[in-house]
């Protein structure tokens, strides 16, 4: 069986998965939950944020597809546990005092990262977290 398509589509089929490239919560007056209708909205997408992301406090227990955030990331007194698909911090990751059982696929952190009172700080070590977490300053257990 043939189909054919338009040129456009074939465009789009080639097209390697695009991230959706959020600049900074402030785009949706600093509502995370006005965001995630806006993601669900484009079939929740991969999605970066270009600037600081603070959801300290806020009863977040997901980052969706949330892959990179270019500046710190705070999820202290949240009950989030895994950080799921994010790769990328570009300064400190606050997740003090959360249920975090896991780091997900982080990769990077551009600043300190800071686990007291989290389950990770009872069962890994600075060196494990280290052997797959690059780290580039302290680690607070």
């Amino acid at each position: 069986m043939k189909y054919i398509i338009t040129e456009k589509q074939s465009r789009l089929l080639e097209e390697p998965e695009k991230v959706l490239r959020v600049p900074s919560l402030s785009y949706f007056n600093n509502d995370w939950n006005f965001l995630q209708k806006f993601l669900e909205n484009r079939g929740y997408p991969p999605y970066s944020i270009s600037g600081d992301l603070n959801l300290e406090d806020t009863p977040i227990e997901s980052l969706g597809n949330l892959e990179y955030v270019g500046g710190y990331l705070s999820l202290d007194h949240t009950p989030i546990k895994s950080l799921g698909n994010l790769e990328y911090v570009g300064g400190d990751l606050y997740l003090e005092d959360t249920p975090i059982k896991s780091l997900g696929n982080l990769k990077y952190v551009g600043g300190d990262l800071y686990l007291e009172y989290t389950p990770l700080s009872m069962t890994m070590s600075e060196d494990e977290i280290r052997s797959k977490v690059n780290v580039e300053f302290d680690i607070y257990l």
